[in-house]
């Protein structure tokens, strides 16, 4: 068994890879998707004895930690997740690709597509991601078929802010959103809009998204540890990783019932309906003197409770008495620019919303937030931003 490069265009061209991605699901050789204008890639030393028999796609991390890993899913774990995805979403159906397919969001796209028998709408994202081409891309769905499409939260903003591309979006039996988090308020004015809106959590590790608002899929189980961490079970757990047999035995194991789990790098919990809550990433938990903040709640209650604020993302920043302060990067609408946004503002709209602790002590305003891959915010980046040196 070789893994091969499968060098992934930016555009419609993209279609041309779905004879291999189903000859590597049906176990032909398995393949590793890259950008095809990143530089060519050296594949990790590894053991090829120590690759699973059905290996049919080896897809990088994000790297929000680190360097970037390659998950190896099994063609059975992505089977398994594009038909419970299927499920859950009513039947399968066409696909509007969005997203880049070198990424696991992308790749399922593509994955679903094979599974529903149908072929995929492609957006040409070599110079970004434009509205106006989401609608124009829309409009070559089949009618026929119910449409489905995968965003992340900043994409899926720019489209409430078009007009033509608002309206495209309301045709669709469902709207994947994920990749980063989707706070309650650009939810709610999804669906005031009328888009069918759902959220999914996973990562390249499961295959993607295995769990749609809060509800895991059919195939998925979710289990926490005693610090909160989350830990992701069942059929669409990936492998390990591609030549890091120390990561595969730290992070993937199988149980006594033969169950495969993963154990993330995030913390959550279940709310009163039973719905996983997911609070944020281990790593990105603030310290303030000796009081753990989760970055994603602050966030959400800006959002909710701050007027004029489109964007937020709060990291900790270094503090030389409580080793961390709780800081706030803030993307203001158009018209609340001018009044602009202080420390002293946000802390007065959540004081009483909050806990004192996790009022925020530095705030900045940026035209937008630095990202690191399709959707995720770059916390170094927003980080050195509001360090104060």
């Amino acid at each position: 068994m070789q893994v091969e490069p499968l060098a992934v265009p930016a555009g419609p061209g993209v279609v041309r890879l779905l004879p291999r991605l189903a000859e590597a699901i049906r176990g032909g050789n398995p393949v590793l998707p890259l950008a095809a204008a990143a530089p060519p890639t050296r594949l990790p030393d590894h053991d090829p004895a120590e690759l699973p028999e059905d290996l049919a796609v080896v897809v990088g991390t994000s790297g929000s930690t680190g360097t970037p890993k390659r998950a190896l899913l099994t063609g059975g774990a992505l089977r398994a997740s594009t038909r419970a995805t299927h499920e859950r979403l009513g039947g399968p159906g066409q696909w509007l690709l969005s997203l880049p397919a070198h990424h696991v969001a992308g790749l399922q796209v593509l994955l679903r597509s094979l599974d529903a028998g149908t072929e995929p709408v492609v957006m040409d994202l070599t110079h970004g991601f434009v509205p106006r081409a989401f609608a124009e891309a829309t409009a070559r769905l089949d009618p026929g078929c119910r449409r489905y499409t995968s965003l992340v939260p900043t994409q899926l903003v720019r489209l409430l802010d078009d007009p033509v591309a608002d309206e495209a979006l309301r045709c669709y039996d469902a709207v994947l959103v994920g990749g980063a988090p989707t706070h309650p308020r650009l939810l709610r004015r999804a669906q005031a809009a009328g888009v069918r809106v759902m959220t999914s959590y996973g990562m390249s590790e499961s295959s993607g998204g295995c769990v749609h608002d809060g509800r895991p899929l059919a195939c998925t189980e979710v289990a926490f540890d005693t610090e909160g961490r989350i830990h992701l079970g069942g059929a669409t757990i990936g492998h390990g990783y591609l030549g890091r047999p120390d990561l595969t035995a730290a992070a993937f194991g199988t149980d006594e019932d033969g169950i495969r789990w993963f154990r993330t790098d995030d913390v959550g919990r279940t709310d009163e309906h039973a719905h996983l809550r997911v609070d944020g990433r281990v790593d990105d938990m603030v310290n303030t003197g000796g009081l753990k903040v989760a970055p994603r709640l602050v966030e959400e209650a800006i959002t909710e409770h701050v007027p004029g604020v489109r964007e937020v993302v709060v990291v900790g920043t270094p503090h030389a008495e409580w080793g961390e302060a709780v800081s706030a990067l803030v993307v203001l609408e158009p018209d609340a620019v001018r009044r602009g946004l202080t420390p002293a503002d946000l802390r007065a709209h959540l004081r009483g919303i909050l806990p004192d602790h996790a009022l925020p002590v530095r705030a900045a305003t940026a035209e937008a937030v630095p990202l690191a891959g399709p959707g995720k915010p770059d916390r170094r980046a927003v980080v050195a931003m509001l360090t104060v040196g």
